[in-house]
């Protein structure tokens, strides 16, 4: 299989979708792997270190997009991108088809196949290829905070670590999750009071059994909730929020409860989500303030550290990219349920339940389809 390696076109987007070891394990196997002039440059890997790994080196988007037969990368595609789709085409990367129509529209259009990172499952009823990058969002999350926290960043000058002689700072972590425990690993290990809201007892319990006696484990109610927001001097959300939801957990009217210099984190980041006064920012441009406290809700922490989340997530990814080149996405497809909950669209057809529902569009069981193959 021919299998095309691009640079990626998002605002402040570093990774690339497969670092040159993966290449040389698609070469090793008789793959031939095409990669876009700098597609690697923001991670740290040249195009001389894609030579050596076997690759191929293409100057411009259109000569890899054109020439492939999947496309391997990691975030969306955009709308400079849909004139490259077509029907023979496999796009395999990040895809957030319910939060992006158009996208979803151009994929059924084109009747390319297309299988989203983020909707592949495993045995534990986990997300594999989310939870790699949903640890960097965490981490890289307290780290926003503490450099934004400082004087010179706009903030209350407050460093987030226990010092002696003055009062420990309070940390709340909204989910205990991958994103939550990465959190939790950093603005503990630091020293902080740490809180950490939860409504999985289970999930709480083996997170207990980690973290020293400065983290407090609690129930996500509105009373802790509420108790957490007045004492707290960052809030970090890591919970993604029901896009049919119309609530929240913490409210407009809440922000006046909190701290004067305290903020929110919102590593979801879900436009008025879980938390109602969140919207998307870059990394250009992170941070605004409502109701007197800083918001930061960057959309791709993960970018920041673009050569450790390029490698993490590619070791993710590799697996069942190897799999779609080895078998052919339609045997890929039939063989694992896993990657099959992946699939977005195929030929035209929706295939993820989720998004057809929230965009009101038709649905396809992508189990039924392969039972055509």
């Amino acid at each position: 299989m021919k299998i095309g390696i691009v640079k990626e076109i998002k605002e402040s987007e570093y990774r690339v979708g497969a670092i040159p070891s993966a290449v040389t394990e698609l070469t090793r196997r008789g793959h031939e792997v095409v990669v876009e002039h700098n597609a690697g440059i923001g991670s740290g890997y040249s195009d001389e270190d894609y030579a050596a790994a076997g690759a191929k080196i293409e100057k411009k988007a259109e000569d890899v997009w054109n020439n492939v037969d999947m496309i391997y990368k990691v975030k969306e595609i955009f709308p400079e991108e849909y004139k490259y789709l077509r029907e023979d085409l496999i796009v395999f990367t990040y895809i957030h088809s319910n939060a992006h129509k158009d996208q979803t529209e151009a994929l059924m259009a084109s009747k390319c196949t297309s299988i989203a990172y983020e909707d592949i499952s495993d045995d534990k009823g986990e997300w594999p290829l989310l939870s790699p990058m949903s640890e960097l969002a965490g981490k890289g999350g307290f780290l926003a905070a503490l450099h934004f926290a400082q004087t010179v960043n706009g903030g209350a000058g407050k460093l987030l670590a226990n010092v002696c002689g003055v009062a420990t700072p309070v940390v709340t972590i909204i989910g205990c999750g991958h994103s939550g425990i990465g959190a939790c690993e950093l603005a503990s290990g630091f020293g902080n009071r740490v809180n950490m809201l939860d409504i999985n007892y289970d999930a709480m319990l083996k997170a207990k059994e980690h973290f020293p006696d400065n983290v407090n484990f609690m129930f996500s109610n509105r009373e802790n909730l509420v108790e957490c927001l007045k004492v707290s001097d960052v809030i970090i959300n890591c919970i993604l929020w029901p896009k049919t939801r119309k609530d929240h957990l913490i409210y407009r009217e809440d922000l006046k409860m909190m701290k004067k210099g305290a903020m929110i984190i919102d590593v979801a980041c879900d436009d008025e989500g879980a938390v109602e006064t969140c919207r998307s920012t870059c990394h250009k441009d992170p941070i605004y303030y409502e109701e007197g406290i800083m918001h930061y809700c960057v959309d791709n922490i993960p970018s920041a550290f673009a050569q450790t989340a390029s490698t993490t997530l590619c070791n993710a990814t590799l697996p069942f990219a190897m799999a779609i080149a080895n078998k052919g996405v339609k045997q890929a497809l039939k063989d694992d349920k896993h990657l099959r909950r992946g699939l977005t669209t195929y030929e035209g057809k929706l295939t993820l339940l989720e998004t057809a529902e929230k965009l009101d569009l038709p649905y396809t069981d992508a189990n039924e389809l392969v039972k055509e193959f």
